[in-house]
């Protein structure tokens, strides 16, 4: 079950990419970066539904107009802020040290995955749950959706799994909703984390 790819190997290169990437100036760069570290602390102390755009900007040092003209309104913003977060995600998988990045072996990839996004979602629950639910079975038409189930069947094929639906039952249990649930009801994360990991480790060890 060891992962037999490498770092940049033909598999890890095909994964697809979140967003895409534009020539940016680099004062803007840093001032989009700003307002999304803002909008990050504030969405989290206060919730996305309770944070004004006025009350970013204020956060971020910029004008109302700056946010407004880069990112619209605050779903908007939203978006732009789950994009970035899971492109970071993407750039540890692809390039990042072992275990969640190349050179170790499957199941431990698959667990440092599941783990890393756990505390994703844990974090930006209402951001996702605002993607996931956008319109009837939008969770498994957008992008990310896609670029983990890809990046787990890779890691899947060295086993007698069929990747291609194991990544789909890994991936169940992620869904927005009911991580949302779980955790109104009271579920820790390192309960949800330890749940995940022993379901992975008895599948890809069978």
């Amino acid at each position: 079950m060891n992962d037999s790819t490498g770092p940049q190997s033909a598999s890890q290169r095909s994964l697809p990419v979140v967003g895409e990437p534009r020539p940016e100036r680099a004062d803007a760069r840093r001032n989009r970066l700003r307002v999304l570290e803002a909008a990050d602390r504030l969405f989290t102390e206060h919730g996305v539904k309770n944070v004004s755009l006025d009350a970013i900007a204020a956060e971020a040092g910029v004008g109302k107009g700056t946010v407004f003209r880069r990112f619209g309104d605050r779903a908007g913003l939203a978006v732009a802020l789950l994009d970035e977060r899971e492109q970071e995600l993407q750039a540890k998988i692809l390039t990042g040290p072992p275990p969640l990045g190349p050179g170790a072996p499957a199941v431990d990839r698959v667990v440092a995955f599941l783990d890393a996004y756990l505390d994703l979602l844990d974090r930006h629950v209402e951001l996702f749950m605002d993607s996931e639910n956008a319109s009837d079975g939008a969770r498994y038409r957008i992008g990310s959706y896609h670029l983990w189930h890809r990046h787990l069947s890779h890691l899947l094929e060295s086993t007698p799994l069929d990747a291609d639906y194991t990544a789909h039952a890994l991936l169940a249990p992620l869904a927005a909703d009911l991580h949302k649930s779980l955790r109104d009801a009271g579920f820790p994360l390192d309960r949800l984390k330890t749940g995940l990991r022993t379901m992975a480790a008895t599948l890809l060890s069978s």
